[in-house]
């Protein structure tokens, strides 16, 4: 593997286990596809260093086991303080 890669693969897996960081995380701060971190992390990684590779798994494990809540929180932030027409329609106390 070449030098430049293998330095940028152990960068990818120093940086997710200090921050617990997800894939997409990781990838937009180290400037790289997610697909990119998500093959150094499963695949190049193993090669490199077993250990790391280890410890890496398992905070991807606990990431991905969250992301379902994560989408759902996303959802309710974003949602968040908007009423619905009816809602709207209530307070206003208009009735169909």
């Amino acid at each position: 593997m070449r030098c430049d890669i293998s330095l940028r693969v152990e960068e990818e897996a120093r940086y997710i286990l200090r921050t617990g960081a997800t894939v997409r995380d990781c990838a937009k701060h180290m400037g790289v596809s997610k697909t990119t971190v998500h093959k150094d992390m499963r695949v190049r990684l193993k090669t490199l260093s077993r250990g790391l590779f280890e410890e890496v798994g398992e905070v991807m494990d606990k990431n991905r086991a969250e992301r379902h809540l994560r989408g759902g929180m996303a959802t309710r932030e974003k949602y968040k303080g908007q009423k619905s027409e009816v809602q709207k329609a209530n307070a206003l106390g208009i009735r169909d």
